[in-house]
């Protein structure tokens, strides 16, 4: 991996049209410096309207209309000056500025109270509490917001009333109680927003993520169910491929007949695993795609012609149906048909053409109308005295009939038989299939 320079871009792979960001580390300093121009701004606004208000009177003596003026006295434009730097820092330290801002404000009046005049002082230096108020009544929770601003009101507006100007119930001692109340309730409100439009944000960035997550399981399980039915036609198909072949590589030269009807079956085989292929591969067509699978689905009505084949291939196989007939839902339909198909493959591989095999398929009508919540109970157990021609499987096959099962809310038992030899059952319930939590975790032996 390229390193990126010091003060390089980098563009994201998924930035839409190609936006180009900075690294994270330089995110960070961009954004904290413009937080601290922004609050160095902010305190310089403030310095601006404290020394305003503090020169600024609002009736000239001589009783002429407009605003008057007073001498700016030097403690006043000292502790402006120290309360603007303290609102700098802010956003760091709210609750230590809002009470080093205080008490600037409460010192002021005090050495107005001893050095001038009533109708010489003002409360200027309100200005600055109503800003660090705001700011952490906008930082911190609700009670801490009430409790912070219920001493504040109380402190400065006491303190107001008792040294600014006369009478205590003077406009400008009043004001000073609805702007630092209303500083509270403003900072409030604007952290409610700001945590709504948060909570907004975090439900939307999770419904994102859930669907993601939604269309990888799917993905994940069409794969699933592809990957079996490939697996399912391909083992089933090739395997007597495999044993027809060695048929008639063996009595090539001393029966030419039973070759030529060896390699008929292969050639059997053949045609019906490229028919299912490409059945199978079909599934993977758009809906606007001109060529569509034309072969039926499989299921147990052809399961003759499956038993012909192993028949065909030497392997004696007896079916035996019980319950009632009639049509089957086609999801069980196929998983019945490609368990009893899988079984067969396997008793043909390991057991060997010799062996003997018997299928069970026993359905069992529900309490409901017409047989509704009912089962079908496929059995496939061989008597294992064939002799093994094939290499040792890897285990998809059995995996695969389990995860067909669990997918439709039914269950697999594979293992030794009661009589020997090896047993599948798998019991696949007619009613609304309910997948389990635990499907694709393998068999129950």
């Amino acid at each position: 991996m390229r390193a990126v320079p010091p003060g390089a871009v980098r563009r994201e792979p998924g930035g839409r049209h190609g936006v180009t960001r900075p690294p994270p580390g330089r995110a960070r300093r961009l954004l904290r410096a413009r937080r601290l121009l922004l609050d160095l701004l902010i305190a310089v606004a403030v310095l601006a309207v404290i020394l305003t208000a503090a020169v600024t009177v609002a009736h000239r003596p001589d009783g002429v209309p407009g605003f008057g003026e007073r001498e700016l006295p030097a403690h006043t434009a000292a502790l402006a000056v120290l309360i603007c730097a303290a609102l700098v820092v802010r956003r760091r330290f709210p609750m230590a500025v809002l009470a080093a801002v205080c008490a600037l404000a409460v010192a002021d009046l005090a050495l107005s109270a001893a050095t001038r005049e009533p109708q010489e002082r003002h409360v200027a230096l309100a200005v600055g509490v109503v800003v660090a108020l705001f700011t952490v009544a906008g930082r911190t929770g609700r009670p801490t917001t009430w409790r912070v601003g219920l001493v504040t009101v109380t402190v400065v507006t006491g303190a107001v009333m008792l040294l600014g100007p006369r009478p205590w119930y003077a406009g400008d001692n009043l004001s000073v109680f609805a702007w630092v109340a209303l500083a509270a309730v403003a900072g409030e409100a604007v952290r409610s927003r700001r945590a709504a439009m948060d909570a907004v944000r975090e439900r939307a960035e999770r419904a994102e993520r859930t669907r993601e997550e939604e269309a990888r399981r799917r993905v994940a399980e069409e794969r699933m169910r592809i990957a079996r039915e490939l697996h399912d036609v391909v083992a089933h198909h090739i395997a007597l491929v495999n044993v027809q072949a060695g048929v008639a590589s063996h009595v090539m030269d001393t029966r030419p007949d039973q070759a030529k009807e060896a390699l008929a079956h292969v050639r059997e085989a053949s045609r019906q695993a490229l028919g299912e292929l490409q059945a199978t591969v079909g599934l993977l067509r758009h809906r606007d795609d001109p060529v569509a699978p034309k072969e039926p689905a499989r299921g147990l009505a052809v399961l003759d012609d499956l038993v012909d084949g192993f028949v065909r291939a030497g392997m004696e196989v007896t079916v035996r149906r019980e319950g009632p007939g009639g049509p089957l839902p086609a999801a069980v339909d196929l998983a019945a048909y490609r368990v009893v198909q899988e079984a067969l493959t396997n008793v043909h591989k390991h057991a060997g053409p010799g062996a003997r095999a018997r299928v069970g398929i026993r359905r069992s009508p529900g309490p409901g109308r017409e047989g509704e919540g009912g089962a079908v109970e496929i059995t496939v157990h061989d008597d294992g005295r064939g002799p093994g021609t094939a290499a040792p499987g890897t285990g998809h096959g059995l995996v695969g009939m389990c995860e067909r099962a669990e997918a439709l809310g039914g269950s697999c038992r594979t293992g030794p038989g009661p009589e020997g030899g090896f047993q599948v059952r798998v019991v696949l319930p007619l009613g609304q299939p309910t997948a389990r939590r635990d499907a694709g975790r393998g068999c129950g032996r």
